[in-house]
């Protein structure tokens, strides 16, 4: 079966039982969302740098201390993902497939808007979308531009970038505004540089993708931006997703979609 027909609970079940890779192309029609769980002393904290950060870090739901569901996400939250990074001190220490180890009560889960549900939207507007037609994960960048701080966090923000021929920029920008919960339009468009980012061939995060003769690229803000935080804040301990490897949730894109 084509990864893209499968429904959320069929591919949770498949990264449950070990299949670990990005999640671009899965699910089709399903919303993705990025994950963080931090200790419940800094949840406001990250709640409040999410508002002041709206759309680098949209939030889409947030669990109980110590839960492992939300009501956008019916899984584990602890297995369901095909990939994790665990954080102590800000440094990544670990890139396990589940975190049932790990996971504590104190914990509280934020899901994140992901730019991986607006993808079928630029397919269909006839906007390529490389990563996927290379089979690799999107390419991901710290910038030199410094989110708003809040309590304990501050950081970098992390953009995606696809590159896109130039006729199709405008509509690659009109498309993407229609999902603000998702992250929306591009904050970048045009030289990296303008942005801190030195060389596109060595992301962050993420792949290398092709930029051809005639393409732009384009950058949207990016919903691993709060792990960047995470690593630049010192935070004690959190937990991610491997950037890429998203929770795929029960909700619907149309439900984050606009007029």
């Amino acid at each position: 079966m084509d990864v893209g027909d499968l429904r959320p609970e069929e591919a949770r079940e498949r990264f449950r039982a070990g299949v670990r890779v990005p999640t671009a192309g899965w699910c089709r029609g399903w919303t993705q969302a990025n994950l963080l769980a931090v200790p419940r002393e800094i949840a406001f904290d990250l709640l409040l740098f999410a508002q002041r950060n709206a759309q680098a870090c949209p939030v889409l739901d947030v669990g109980d201390p110590g839960a492992v569901s939300t009501g956008l996400f019916a899984g584990d939250l602890r297995t369901d993902l095909p990939g994790y990074r665990v954080y102590e001190g800000g440094v990544p220490v670990a890139e396990p497939d589940e975190v049932r180890g790990v996971w504590r009560e104190d914990l509280v889960a934020f899901l994140i808007g992901c730019s991986f549900t607006f993808e079928d939207a630029l397919l269909e507007a006839g906007v390529p979308v490389r990563h996927l037609e290379a089979g690799t994960n999107v390419p991901m960048y710290r910038t030199s531009v410094e989110c708003r701080p809040a309590g304990v966090l501050r950081g970098p923000l992390v953009v995606s970038m696809r590159p896109v021929p130039g006729s199709l920029v405008a509509t690659a920008v009109r498309v993407t505004s229609r999902y603000p919960a998702v992250h929306g339009a591009p904050v970048h468009v045009g030289d990296p540089a303008g942005i801190g980012i030195r060389d596109l061939g060595a992301p962050d995060f993420g792949d290398p993708v092709e930029v051809r003769p005639g393409e732009t690229p384009v950058f949207w803000a990016c919903g691993v931006t709060p792990q960047a935080a995470v690593m630049a804040s010192g935070v004690p301990f959190a937990i991610g997703h491997l950037p890429g490897h998203m929770a795929i949730t029960d909700a619907r894109d149309h439900l984050f979609q606009v007029p």
